[in-house]
């Protein structure tokens, strides 16, 4: 089977580059807005000059033909620089992600560059380079300074890389692109997307993701203009200011960032059936095209997207492989040619790209770009009756069964999500001690934030009840773990390594253990008690047990004869509180570890840090007896009180410290 779509803009020279495209609309529209970042704005005059400084410095650095660049740059009016800079200089550039310094290291350990541009010398050495490896600090107050003149360096040959891409998986893998196939992915996207040069663009994931670092030719390269978001930059609130404030009318988003921000109120209504058109969101007001790359975007999701915005605007799903520098293939709802059944099962790919064709060899979707080779995407998918391309899973994610066979569990997982009571399912096989079961991770439609407090609503016997004879017994998961999102990568594809051990000592089908029963009475037949019911029972007579011990191990040490009030009422409420503290750090030491783990924070600091946690609750009761019974003048026993609980409890913060500073295994809170 192949798919293939026109060759996009055939007119255009062979010679041609996405560079020489930009310097003709510096040269033709020099005033224009090219890059808007809060308050300020860079025309593509001054985006052209800046560009031409960087590149002259980078030349002056003796730097090999087709030497690569490495950008560590935020989301900044200098990242557009040095990515222009790098192609004036003739280099071939990547960009790492500068705000997570350890895939950043994994990525420059895959490539190590001839040279890394940063912001400050300080992320530099942060990234773990290797000694002698030369850095840049771009300093953006300087590329304003008028330098060299403003000539184009030479430029290197057309056959080179014109980028080092990295593809969005837990672990990126580097990508070659030539300066070909960035044109043609470009020239295809202009033409799938209708741009023009009054579109103002913004990219809702990092730069080093494939949709920025080879979609910024989007709008430098069709005379549009390019939003960077302030602040933390990928934030609900930042990502819906930016949009707002700037006029945004190209926005390229992910599914589960889109969802985020404009599928807050319920759950998308399906398409084959008549639904009242909702209200556009006001925030979205200017928006005329709505893109959606990273992953799988399934028909009803894509049909709230739709409400969300003003009439006559498009939502267009974009199925684009970093190895086909982000272009393939695209799909949005006028192309159906009627309604559907059970759009919550279907994930459209659509039709090629102008100049793209598309193949199905044994299942698996091959793309062939312009002038390229076919490149096997390790994507599955169907050729449906009206001309569509239909997504259906991916090789990796294949599950091979006891007795050999394999399914692809996006079936599974497409059929979960046609019940209500699920916004999205993951389905993977799981090692728990010596068995090996399927896992149904499931997370809630948009809008129910009470979906994990009601274990009825979404529990394994509704969900195999729901499954029915249609799904095989191998084939039907014998656990469920509630999320309260899927985990994701940096590109916002479901990261299918990073969910969570379902608990080994709950059994595998009992629903209402999956979350505590809620009932209007406490203690009933079968009913299981919550953390919270049990840690209340428990503190009080351990707050009340320590209390005793007091009198009976430091006699006199909270004796207030002679204090006057208020003075002896407040310290009596401190020695209720040191006490209380005890109780909670008994609990905490016997019950805390579990929970800790969760976060994916490694076992060993977990460990450290549950113990120092425990301490720093428990020694607060000890400590202040000791030193109450203590002599002031007792300098051996004040030393040795300082050096017994002082000392180790610095020590436990830091500790702490360290444990809330390292980055969870997954960012996300479950239960199960």
């Amino acid at each position: 089977m192949t798919q293939a779509s026109p060759p996009a803009r055939p007119h255009r020279p062979a010679v041609d580059t996405v560079l020489r495209r930009f310097e003709e609309l510096a040269r033709d529209a020099p005033d224009a807005p090219a890059v808007l970042h809060g308050h300020e704005e860079l025309s593509y005059g001054e985006l052209d000059a800046r560009a031409h400084r960087v590149a002259h410095h980078l030349l002056d650095g003796a730097r090999p033909a087709g030497g690569l660049v490495a950008i560590a740059l935020g989301a900044r009016p200098a990242l557009p620089v040095c990515l222009l800079a790098t192609l004036k200089a003739g280099g071939t550039y990547t960009v790492v992600a500068e705000d997570d310094p350890r895939t950043a290291r994994g990525m420059l350990a895959a490539l190590p560059p001839y040279l890394l541009l940063t912001d400050t010398d300080r992320r530099a050495a942060g990234l773990g380079l290797p000694e002698g490896q030369r850095t840049v600090a771009v300093d953006e107050e300087a590329s304003r300074i008028a330098g060299r003149p403003a000539t184009a360096p030479d430029r290197t040959a057309q056959d080179r890389d014109a980028a080092i891409l990295f593809t969005g998986a837990a672990r990126p893998r580097p990508v070659h692109v030539g300066h070909g196939l960035l044109l043609a992915a470009h020239d295809s996207w202009a033409e799938a997307a209708r741009l023009t040069p009054r579109d103002r663009h913004l990219f809702s994931g990092g730069p080093d993701i494939t949709a920025f670092a080879a979609g910024w030719t989007r709008p430098l390269c069709s005379g549009g203009a390019l939003v960077l978001p302030e602040g933390a930059g990928r934030g609900a609130h930042d990502l819906l200011d930016a949009v707002r404030d700037r006029r945004v009318s190209v926005l390229h988003t992910d599914p589960a960032t889109a969802v985020e921000l404009m599928v807050r109120d319920d759950r998308p209504a399906p398409v084959s059936v008549p639904r009242p058109r909702r209200e556009p969101d006001p925030a979205f007001a200017d928006v005329r095209l709505l893109t959606i790359t990273g992953d799988r975007l399934y028909l009803d999701e894509q049909a709230a997207l739709q409400d969300r915005l003003r009439p006559g605007a498009r939502v267009l799903n974009v199925y684009g492989p970093t190895e086909t520098a982000g272009a393939g293939t695209s799909f949005e709802l006028p192309q159906l040619p009627g309604p559907l059944d059970t759009p919550e099962r279907i994930a459209l790919l659509g039709t090629p790209f102008p100049g793209f064709r598309a193949d199905l060899r044994d299942g698996e979707l091959l793309l062939t770009p312009p002038g390229g080779d076919a490149v096997a995407t390790g994507d599955l998918a169907v050729l449906r009756p009206d001309g569509l391309l239909e997504f259906g899973g991916r090789l990796r994610d294949r599950i091979t069964l006891d007795h050999g066979a394999h399914f692809d569990p996006h079936t599974i997982e497409s059929r979960i999500r046609t019940h209500p009571a699920f916004g999205a399912a993951v389905v993977a096989r799981v090692t728990s001690g010596t068995r090996e079961r399927l896992v149904a991770y499931v997370a809630p439609p948009p809008g129910d934030p009470l979906w994990l407090r009601d274990p009825d609503k979404a529990a394994l016997a509704t969900l195999t009840a729901h499954l029915g004879r249609k799904t095989s017994p191998d084939e039907t998961p014998a656990r469920l773990v509630r999320l309260r999102a899927l985990p994701r990568t940096r590109a916002g594809q479901e990261d299918r390594a990073a969910v969570p051990l379902p608990s080994r000592d709950r059994p595998p089908v009992a629903a209402s253990a999956l979350v505590p029963a809620r009932s209007g009475k406490t203690g009933s037949a079968g009913e299981s008690l919550s953390p919270g019911c049990v840690v209340g029972c428990l503190a009080l007579p351990l707050t009340l047990g320590g209390m005793v011990l007091t009198l009976a191990l430091w006699p006199g040490s909270t004796d207030l004869t002679g204090v006057p009030l208020p003075w002896s009422f407040l310290f009596f409420v401190l020695y209720v509180c040191e006490s209380a503290a005890f109780a909670a750090g008994v609990l905490f030491l016997f019950g805390g570890r579990s929970r800790m783990l969760r976060q994916g924070r490694g076992r060993a600091l977990t460990t450290a840090a549950h113990l120092s946690a425990s301490y720093l609750l428990l020694a607060w009761w000890p400590q202040d007896n000791f030193y109450r019974l203590a002599a002031k003048h007792d300098w051996p026993r004040q030393a040795a009180l300082v050096y017994t609980f002082n000392v180790p409890l610095m020590i436990a913060g830091l500790i702490v410290a360290c444990y809330l500073l390292r980055r969870p295994r997954s960012p996300f809170d479950f239960d199960d």
